[in-house]
């Protein structure tokens, strides 16, 4: 058995026929991939069905990672580059054994090099191929954080009196090789985990690391309470932010460029707390196959009302939404279609989150003076077709974009509110007058992110017909309901990925009649039902029954009323 080839192997025991290995072998000579990845590709065989016949065939045992803590020690005897190159991690040492965690347990030649590099006899185990591409970036990341750690305070016991006072601590350490590589393992492990977010948060006895994946936030590592300075200095330094003040919020930029030649976009933000400073560092991905109807979410019933908003060379649209729920992503999805040599285009932003040629960006300064109704006056006079305004926050910007929508341009804004017809209301709250809101609006799209079902681990599950109740649904005789059970894909969550949820409100001349006259929110709720406006919720549902997301995730994040 030791020598038997993989593709042997699973044609002998019937999970592949022989024509499916014929041609697997034939693609893998063609582009040197690994055969087991192949045939997972071309659909021959699934990941767990691969997994379960190599722990018959081979009689050895398999390991979840992702529910397994390592000891980052273990790292001593597999090198970081001996684990990239043959795809191992050392999981456990007992005696004089190394068990060693593999996606392809018939790969002698990585057994060998970790039994001479170790000096052990070794014991592959076999695991999933993305739990063993997470484990090495974590184990490793954490190695070098701890390394890191550890020569930090080394260094900052060896300095002089002279050198121990606050600022000077501060500036040495933030440009020591230590300090660099912690902030920077950190930063790799956040874009790894493609986090949207990294927290670094101050405790009274230590510094607390989070990120945030899918909108949840996971601690991740804890930085000893003597090093903080050093660590939120680092991140200024990187931001171009003063390390010497810490008496106020500070914002900066970076960008992080990966081995594979792609760049990060980061910002970064400090707040002065009761335990010093707290850094918080939005991770912005330069995905642009994202940033179109498609990638956000827009489903193919609303994508003839977004069509008909976009189509308007006048007026306001505006997306509305709490923080996080993807209105930005909808507004760089609405300029990439719009931006064309025919026209200029000026976006007024805080700041500028993503560069985009041939769109001329402004970022807000209010410390100067540079405020979005300062900027709005001063980009009218650059004879603009489209403006963007970043957030409507006070009256007298919203008045200057509605008089603008009103003369001729199309405005594209956003705005916190809880719906789309809530937005009217805000609008009036902040002091316009309800004839230039009728006037001007030509769309209003509300939105929310929810998180999609794991598709590797998606199942058929019983619903809680008490949560069905509560979004608007009934449970149908014959009719599958989904959830994710958990697996090494997801992290044991059940979710992979969010995708969009959106109601799109499209004016006509009785709904400009009865927002111009005055209506409060309760009447216009009632001139809206009488429109073709599908509430938020009822796409949701949708969302449900396709088994995209499930009715938990739709009412934890989406008010259950129409």
């Amino acid at each position: 058995m030791k020598n038997k080839k993989l593709g042997e192997m699973l044609v002998d025991a019937g999970a592949i026929t022989q024509e499916q290995l014929t041609s697997a072998l034939q693609i893998q000579r063609d582009t040197g991939k690994r055969l087991g990845s192949i045939l997972i590709e071309q659909r021959f065989i699934s990941e767990n069905e691969l997994v379960e016949t190599l722990k018959m065939q081979l009689g050895i045992d398999f390991i979840d990672l992702n529910k397994v803590r390592v000891d980052s020690t273990l790292t001593q005897s597999i090198s970081k580059d001996m684990a990239k190159q043959y795809r191992i991690v050392p999981v456990k040492m007992a005696g004089d054994r190394l068990y060693i965690a593999m996606e392809d347990p018939l790969n002698f030649r990585a057994i060998e090099a970790a039994k001479e590099i170790s000096r052990k006899r070794v014991t592959p185990m076999i695991a999933y191929a993305n739990a063993i591409t997470r484990a090495i970036s974590v184990l490793y990341e954490n190695e070098g954080a701890a390394m890191a750690i550890e020569q930090m305070q080394e260094e900052r016991s060896d300095l002089t009196i002279e050198e121990r006072s606050e600022a000077n601590l501060s500036e040495i350490a933030a440009a020591a090789a230590p300090t660099v590589k912690l902030v920077n393992s950190i930063l790799e492990r956040g874009v790894a985990e493609k986090a949207s977010d990294i927290h670094i948060e101050p405790r009274q006895y230590e510094m607390i690391v989070r990120i945030r994946v899918d909108g949840r936030l996971e601690q991740i590592l804890t930085i000893p309470k003597d090093l903080q300075n050093a660590v939120v200095s680092r991140f200024k330094v990187m931001g171009g932010m003063n390390i010497t003040e810490r008496r106020v919020p500070q914002d900066g930029r970076s960008v992080v460029n990966r081995p594979d030649g792609s760049h990060v976009d980061l910002r970064l933000n400090t707040l002065p707390t009761i335990y010093g400073e707290k850094v918080v560092v939005r991770i912005l991905w330069r995905d642009k196959s994202t940033l179109t109807r498609k990638g956000i979410g827009i489903t193919d019933k609303d994508n003839l009302k977004f069509e008909r908003i976009l189509k308007n060379s006048s007026g306001m649209i505006l997306i509305v939404g709490p923080t996080g729920s993807g209105k930005t992503s909808t507004l760089y999805t609405m300029i990439n279609e719009l931006n064309k040599d025919t026209v200029n285009m000026i976006s007024l932003e805080d700041p500028v989150e993503f560069q985009i040629d041939g769109v001329t960006q402004v970022a807000i300064n209010e410390k100067v003076g540079l405020t979005f109704a300062e900027a709005l006056r001063a980009c009218l006079r650059q004879d603009p077709d489209i403006i963007c305004v970043g957030e409507i926050r006070d009256g007298e910007t919203a008045e200057i974009a509605m008089r603008a929508a009103m003369t001729g341009h199309l405005v594209l804004s956003t705005i916190h509110t809880e719906d789309a017809v809530s937005a009217i209301d805000r609008l009036k709250d902040l002091g316009v007058e309800p004839y230039l809101i009728g006037g001007s609006v030509r769309g209003i799209i509300s939105q929310r992110l929810v998180r999609r079902i794991c598709p590797n681990c998606r199942e058929v599950v019983k619903p809680d017909l008490t949560v069905l109740d509560l979004v608007g649904l009934k449970e149908i005789p014959g009719k599958p309901y989904y959830h994710g059970r958990g697996c090494h894909i997801c992290f044991d969550t059940g979710y992979r990925g969010r995708v969009g949820v959106f109601e799109i409100l499209t004016m006509n001349a009785a709904l400009r009649d009865a927002i111009s006259s005055g209506m409060n929110g309760s009447q216009l709720r009632e001139a809206v039902g009488r429109l073709d406006f599908t509430p938020m919720i009822v796409n949701g549902r949708e969302l449900v029954k396709d088994g995209v997301t499930t009715a938990e995730e739709l009412l934890r994040v989406v008010a259950a009323v129409e």
